[in-house]
């Protein structure tokens, strides 16, 4: 993938400046992914970028990574600062900051770091850098939106597969194994998760699977997703062996017609939670409103949540080149549930799916 790294470091440098920061912490994870094109492991040994508005950004690294992230786009972008494991490299991050400054942390910053950078500066303000990396992440560019749309289209192409393939009579988690197999047979570079809950276990949104055996007239939860360069699918579809439990029928209905109304209300310029509210209308009218628990959607990209929730409280503006879950759904406790999530992308007149396996139900035996 061709980021534009450098145009990257000076939206963040400007956001950074528009919010009064003195600079940018930013740790191993995926906001020095997206900046530097730069993905070591966290340690305990510090790697952090200081991106200060007005200043050229500075590395700081581990001596012994230091070639590794010379040979990464960082290489040309950033002054690289190695230090060895006799040197104090909070201290050297202190160096280069006001005594006083306004700093924002990135979120995967471990807090052993956190706190030795606190005692290095005392009369330092922090606070969490994804109210600043977040909404420039939140918008994907041309690049992004391919990989995520190809994700999407690997997703699909599993649950096709998964439909033809026996449930009743085997176990939750073998149905899992399928799907994680799956997920990499059809171009994901690894599985990342495989939620798959049957019968009651259904009703339980992030259930595990587990040695549950699937019967004749379970509803059956598959939620899974996996990473294609970097960016991540995302998918859920319920399905049904048989005939399905009593009053099932209606409250998948209820499901896929919010999440069809959630889909409609998605264009640019309307708030985040206005496709909550046309998603939860629906349930609410059916009379399950207190069965939907959780949020509408989560964005997604270089990780499987993130900016920008779709949820009530939300009033950010939604803009072309955002991407997000819309998964609304119903959790009878005891009895089944239905969720029906897909990833959508904000265009300039509306929305576009990027999955698009089918939304009616599936009978699988």
């Amino acid at each position: 993938m061709n980021a534009d790294h450098p145009a990257r470091l000076s939206r963040a440098a400007a956001a950074a400046r528009e919010r009064g920061l003195d600079a940018l912490l930013v740790p191993p994870g995926p906001d020095l992914v997206y900046l530097l094109g730069y993905g070591p492991m966290p340690l305990e040994r510090l790697t952090m970028l200081v991106l200060r508005p007005g200043a050229e950004p500075v590395l700081i690294v581990p001596e012994l990574e230091r070639p590794l992230a010379a040979a990464t786009p960082a290489g040309e972008l950033v002054v690289l600062i190695g230090w060895r494991d006799t040197d104090d490299p909070y201290a050297e991050v202190g160096r280069i900051l006001p005594a006083a400054a306004r700093l924002a942390v990135g979120d995967h910053l471990w807090a052993s770091h956190l706190l030795k950078l606190q005692a290095v500066l005392p009369a330092a303000s922090f606070e969490p850098a994804s109210s600043t990396t977040g909404s420039i992440r939140a918008v994907k560019d041309a690049d992004e939106l391919d990989a995520l749309a190809r994700a999407g289209r690997a997703a699909d192409d599993v649950f096709r597969d998964i439909c033809s393939l026996p449930f009743a009579g085997r176990r939750e988690d073998e149905v899992a194994s399928d799907l994680a197999r799956l997920l990499v047979e059809h171009g994901h570079h690894r599985a990342d998760f495989t939620i798959v809950g049957s019968g009651p276990n259904s009703a339980s949104p992030h259930h595990e699977a587990g040695t549950r055996e699937i019967r004749t007239g379970d509803a059956v939860v598959l939620d899974f997703g996996g990473e294609v360069d970097g960016y991540f699918s995302d998918t859920t579809r319920t399905v049904v062996v048989g005939d399905g439990p009593d009053g099932f029928k209606a409250v998948y209905d209820a499901v896929r017609d919010a999440q069809q109304a959630a889909f409609e209300a998605v264009g640019p310029g309307v708030p985040a939670e206005h496709v909550d509210r046309a998603a939860r209308s629906v349930i609410e009218a059916a009379g399950y409103g207190e069965r939907f628990v959780h949020r509408t959607g989560h964005g997604i990209g270089l990780e499987v949540h993130e900016a920008p929730d779709i949820v009530e409280g939300n009033d950010t503006l939604l803009a072309p080149g955002m991407t997000f879950s819309l998964e609304p759904g119903i959790y009878l406790e005891g009895r089944f549930g239905v969720r029906i999530e897909d990833i959508v992308a904000v265009t300039a007149e509306g929305a576009e799916r990027l999955n698009d396996s089918p939304r009616d139900l599936q009978v699988v035996t």
